[in-house]
């Protein structure tokens, strides 16, 4: 996590921090990224780097769970414009990533963390929306779940079935870079997963 000296800059100056690693991690993945780069851009010494953050990966992590934060609050919105259907908040929450990441400013930063994910990149991708069944943030999203055409007996079978559209919707993600998908086959693939889901493997 940033350092309290990160939190107390004028939001001007965290912006030209963050957009320096932004830009950065969009040129190299992360093993490969350069603390040296990013100050440069950011015009600030090394040294004042260190009064921020531990280390690159904390920069990083810090900009995924920002972006996490974002995409919490999104979801919450879907939830409860769609009064509670999980199945079609994710969906659209889905498309929402899918634009973000086509982004011209943003595809190559997002090409390179999911072409580099690992467990805990993806779980600071979805921290603020599956980091646990009893953190605050699942409870609040959790509350907004119309249960009623859900096959459950407990809140743990609701957070898996969270958990697992988080997942595939990461997944989906990642096959779009990994193989280059186009956004009709992904949105496809997704869609049919979740109809998969929604009627269950299982033949009654």
């Amino acid at each position: 996590m940033p350092r309290q000296t990160f939190y107390n800059l004028p939001v001007e100056k965290k912006e030209v921090l963050v957009e320096a690693g932004e830009k950065e991690f969009s040129r190299v993945p992360l093993f490969e990224a350069s603390i040296a780069n990013i100050v440069k851009e950011a015009g600030i010494p090394r040294g004042s780097f260190y009064q921020y953050f531990d280390d690159k990966e904390d920069l990083y992590f810090y900009i995924l769970k920002q972006y996490a934060a974002e995409k919490r609050i999104q979801l919450i919105a879907l939830l409860e414009k769609h009064d509670g259907n999980i199945f079609e908040a994710i969906s659209d929450l889905y498309i929402a990533i899918l634009n973000r990441i086509e982004e011209d400013a943003s595809r190559q930063f997002f090409q390179n963390v999911f072409l580099h994910l690992d467990f805990e990149t993806e779980r600071a991708f979805l921290s603020n929306i599956n980091h646990s069944v009893i953190s605050e943030q699942y409870m609040e999203i959790k509350k907004l779940i119309n249960t009623v055409e859900l096959n459950i007996e407990n809140d743990k079978e609701l957070f898996h079935i969270v958990q697992i559209m988080l997942s595939m919707m990461v997944q989906n993600i990642v096959r779009k870079f990994a193989v280059n998908l186009t956004r009709e086959e992904v949105i496809m693939n997704f869609n049919t997963q979740i109809q998969l889901l929604k009627k269950g493997f299982k033949r009654n």
